[in-house]
Parts: structure tokens; C-alpha cells; sequence
């Protein structure tokens, strides 16, 4: 298999920040459900990413000592093929799963997860700009209503579609979960 899934900041940290909502949580669940089934029955391995960050304490939700940098309650059970613990936006960034890819012979990344335009974006493009191929599934990401400073907010949809606009043709190509997982068996 030359396709790797990077399913990125999935985790329960996010549920103990002020901007959590679940109003996006059950639809995204079944597709991100949808994606991890169809990537183990495809054999494409996924490759968990978990971030932590901040004080080390109990009452930071992405210390390991709070508890919370674990997968998200909702996800079906998955086996991941590896597992990287991430300090910075770009899961590329100091973890060594470059490097797992080059040893794996992974030529195209499949990326979803956590937040749509900060973590999954920023791997996307770091990915891109390191030369792999990069499918970047939208429906398989989860962001939160933003304020810019002009007191204009953006819901997740309008952050969805500024994501989805600044990476298409330059970054990755736009997919679906179906979409994803065909091209990657098309590739293998």
C-alpha cells in the first residue's frame, strides 16, 4: 500500500476547551467512522497522531497528565499502524513520521482529523510542500465557529470552505471519504 491515513488530533482534549460544540460531532463521527472502516478493510494503514502541548499539569487538556490526549470517545475501535505524540501544528514537525513514511514507501497521504484549518491544513501543506500527494478529506475534519477581530464569525462550514479553497490544485486534492479510498486503492 503506497497510501497512509493521517488521522490527526482526534482526541479528548478538545472537549474540555471553551470552544467545543457538538453541533458538527455526529456527522462528523460517521464520516471519520466511515474513513478508518474503509481504510482497514482497504489495508491502508493509519497512523494516529495525538497532540500535546502546554504546562504538564492535570488541568491541561493536552498535558498527558490530564487524561485527555487519548482518541475521542465515538470513534470505532481502530488498529493504528503507529503512533505519534505531536508538540507543534504540522504532524511532520519533530515527530519522525517522515521518516516512517519513507520507510514505508508511502508516496500519498490521506489527512483528517482535528481542527480543519490549524492542525490538518498545516500537515497538508507541510506534506504537499515535502512532496508527498495529499487527499485532504473535509468531511473527515471537525472545526469550531471563529471571531475575527472584526466581530465577523465564522461558522465551521465558512471555515470548511476557505480551507477547502486555499488547498485545492496547490496543496491536495479534495475528497470525499469514498473519493479518498478509492483513489488509494487505485494506487496500490
Amino acid at each position: 500500500m503506497k497510501t497512509a491515513l493521517i488521522f490527526i488530533d482526534v482526541q479528548e482534549s478538545f472537549r474540555h476547551r471553551p470552544y467545543w460544540s457538538e453541533a458538527e460531532l455526529p456527522a462528523y463521527l460517521e464520516r471519520s467512522n466511515a474513513l478508518l472502516q474503509g481504510a482497514q478493510a482497504a489495508g491502508i494503514p493509519i497512523v494516529r497522531i495525538l497532540h500535546n502541548d502546554g504546562p504538564e499539569t492535570a488541568d491541561n487538556a493536552f498535558a498527558l497528565k490530564s487524561g485527555h490526549v487519548r482518541p475521542l470517545e465515538g470513534l470505532l475501535p481502530y488498529e493504528a499502524a503507529v503512533e505519534f505524540i505531536k508538540h507543534r501544528h504540522s504532524a511532520l514537525a519533530g515527530t519522525g513520521l517522515a521518516i516512517w513514511l519513507h520507510q514505508q514507501g508511502i508516496q500519498r497521504l490521506i489527512v483528517a482529523g482535528i481542527r480543519t484549518e490549524q492542525c490538518c491544513e498545516t500537515t497538508t501543506r507541510h506534506a504537499s510542500d515535502e512532496g508527498w500527494l495529499v487527499d485532504y478529506v473535509t468531511e473527515a475534519t471537525l472545526t469550531f465557529a471563529m471571531q475575527h477581530d472584526s466581530g465577523t464569525v465564522l461558522s465551521p462550514a465558512d471555515i470548511k470552505l476557505r480551507t477547502e479553497t486555499v488547498l485545492k490544485d496547490r496543496f491536495a486534492h479534495i475528497c470525499t471519504v469514498e473519493q479518498a479510498l478509492e483513489r488509494a486503492r487505485a494506487m496500490s
